[in-house]
């Protein structure tokens, strides 16, 4: 199996560096991780909705040349559907077991998805109502990736 992430902006702080590597190297025993970084558009302080969505269509189409046509993709949105971990890793092992070996998972920037990202999307996903920061996200997502396959390979995690 095949895992990317897709996801806008670079990440700067070590903690965040640090876990991503950590989980990265976990993830190594179960499948093959690619992360993939797309530039991110500044945005100025009291944009307007059409600068916002000018910025959301920039990054949005970096994201699309960024994409695996044949990968299946997961894109993060807070409109997305909501799994409990078990439900999450039976998902993931029924999207392998039904042909899907790549994976792509989309994290958008400060202002989301671009509406061309989201209808590229197979499914979307939420991990809550909250709205998280995109870095800490990444480490989130991988974290959950990696409790997915221990689940589906009835190993130990912590609970």
């Amino acid at each position: 199996m095949k895992i990317t992430i897709i996801s806008v902006g670079k990440i700067k702080e070590a903690f965040y560096r640090d876990a991503i590597a950590e989980y990265s190297k976990r993830l190594s025993a179960y499948c093959k991780l690619e992360i993939k970084e797309v530039a991110d558009e500044k945005t100025p302080d009291n944009a307007s909705f059409e600068l916002e969505r000018q910025i959301r269509d920039k990054e949005g189409e970096r994201i699309l040349k960024a994409m695996d046509e044949k990968g299946y993709c997961i894109a993060l949105a807070i409109d997305g559907k909501k799994y409990d971990s078990v439900a999450f890793a039976k998902h993931m092992e029924k999207l392998t077991v039904t042909g899907k070996s790549h994976i792509q998972f989309i994290i958008g920037g400060s202002l989301g998805l671009s509406e061309k990202v989201l209808a590229k999307a197979d499914e979307k996903l939420s991990f809550s109502d909250m709205t998280f920061p995109h870095q800490l996200m990444r480490v989130i997502l991988l974290e959950q990736v990696y409790r997915g396959f221990r689940i589906n390979n009835h190993e130990p995690y912590h609970k």
